[in-house]
């Protein structure tokens, strides 16, 4: 009993809790960017699993094959980009995160829409009702930003980024998927009016850049 009280002393006392807490909060934050790395790997996997592989004899048949399967081809150019823009973005802010206690449930629902992108690629790539595999695939990526702007405003509200860290980490990772959601949220009403809708996502780094012009007349950078 002496022997537990002593370790509870230590472990509990005013100069080792804070350190303690610290280490923890280390170590959470390093598993859960090891643990988003892997589930983000698993869905690029996915999205190349996915691909149909071109048949033929000949080589005009197989060349014939791999025309037909261009639109799975670039469906997947797009979900890679998508999912590698968005694991760029996790990848540059939580390297400056000390802590991810409040933040853990807003970081899984933002992999569960990056687990679900792989199954909205080969849905957009069906046959017959563009309009809903089209809105199915952009509105993934809408709420998959925006759960990861929901990630941003907790590590702002909670203070969690380390001492030292870029003044501008949260403004600017803000305007890029800020920049993200709206582009895709703007897509879907296209969809209804031409196929030709997946050209507006390229609109992506005017719509960054504009919104981070209108933040900085809004509100100064120093602010």
């Amino acid at each position: 009993m002496a022997i537990l009280g002593g370790v509870a002393g230590r472990t509990s006392g005013d100069d080792a809790a804070p350190e303690l807490r610290a280490e923890i909060d280390e170590v959470s934050a390093e598993r859960l960017v090891f643990f988003s790395d892997a589930v983000v790997a698993i869905a690029i996997t996915l999205l190349a699993l996915g691909l149909p592989v071109p048949t033929g004899n000949t080589n005009h048949a197989m060349l014939a094959s791999m025309r037909s399967n261009l639109p799975d081809y670039l469906a997947f150019l797009i979900s890679f980009v998508v999912i590698a823009a968005h694991w760029r973005g996790h990848h540059y802010v939580f390297r400056y995160v000390r802590a991810v206690g409040p933040i853990q449930r807003w970081n899984m629902l933002w992999l569960l829409f990056i687990v679900v992108t792989p199954f909205a690629t080969r849905v957009l790539n069906g046959d017959g009702a563009f309009q809903v595999r089209f809105v199915l695939y952009a509105g993934v990526q809408t709420l998959a930003a925006t759960s990861f702007l929901r990630i941003l405003w907790g590590i702002w509200r909670n203070d969690l980024l380390r001492e030292g860290s870029p003044s501008n980490l949260i403004r600017s990772s803000t305007a890029r998927l800020a920049g993200l959601a709206v582009t895709f949220l703007l897509s879907i009403p296209l969809a209804f009016v031409t196929q030709l809708a997946y050209f507006f996502w390229f609109a992506v780094p005017l719509a960054i850049l504009v919104i981070r012009r209108v933040a900085d007349r809004l509100v100064p950078a120093g602010r």
